[in-house]
């Protein structure tokens, strides 16, 4: 565990970007936090310097990303179907399998460095589901987790149409994290159609436009999702520190 630690979480709002400029741009700041650590590592207390932990919002133009244990083949476009949708694809250093992300969809990047709150990257990743989860309740939509499925899902119960809204993927290094969240709110559903999205291929994608039969302001959805994301953390924090 850091001695020094730091709990404050910096907001960042990239707009609309380019996937692989996101992507370069995550891989400095990552570099940063990892390189940090191991240089605390060699110093006394008083000469650290504290990690800082990131939030990062954006939106992308058309592309397909495939994570390090996806299967190249769930992407149904070549080279000359990508170009005709105004597509890129990218093979990226992720878990998970084949995603899509463009306009409309609300990514989120937190670069964390987790050591500062709690060391347990199952957690995490259900801490970015509940809050897309708790969000997509302030719309009255009821959604959740499916066992074995990474993501948040709707009819997630009894299953008769599960369809997924937010799809997960991310990479740790020293306990800090990078990569996401992809959570469709706008998105154009049809770009869906030249993937199996994550490898499943038995279930169905949606957003929340399409549940709520209208769109939905960009601005608000980060509010919210940025407020449930505090209030989880901060509630985990609230806990009493268990005696070993």
């Amino acid at each position: 565990m850091n001695e020094i630690i730091n709990k404050e979480v910096q907001i960042i709002d990239w707009g609309l970007i380019d996937y692989q400029q996101a992507w370069d741009q995550q891989e400095v700041m990552f570099k940063r936090s990892v390189d940090q650590k191991i240089a605390n590592r060699k110093l006394p207390v008083e000469e650290q310097t504290k990690t800082n932990n990131y939030l990062i919002f954006c939106e992308h133009p058309h592309v397909y990303t495939l994570g390090k244990s996806g299967k190249p083949e769930n992407l149904l476009l070549d080279e000359t179907g990508l170009k005709q949708n105004e597509a890129t694809y990218y093979k990226i250093n992720r878990g998970g399998d084949i995603t899509y992300h463009g306009p409309g969809q609300l990514v989120g990047y937190p670069i964390i460095d987790l050591e500062n709150f709690f060391t347990d990257i199952h957690k995490y990743m259900r801490f970015l589901e509940e809050a897309i989860i708790k969000t997509l309740e302030e719309y009255g939509i009821e959604a959740g987790r499916i066992d074995g499925l990474t993501g948040v899902w709707l009819d997630h119960k009894e299953q008769k149409n599960p369809r997924k809204i937010c799809a997960m993927g991310v990479k740790s290094s020293r306990w800090v994290t990078m990569h996401g969240f992809a959570f469709n709110v706008n998105a154009n559903l049809g770009y869906f159609g030249h993937i199996i999205p994550c490898g499943i291929d038995d279930k169905a994608v949606t957003s929340l436009d399409k549940e709520l039969g209208r769109e939905v302001d960009m601005t608000e959805i980060k509010e919210k999702v940025q407020k449930h994301l505090i209030e989880i953390f901060e509630m985990e924090l609230k806990k009493p520190i268990e005696e070993a």
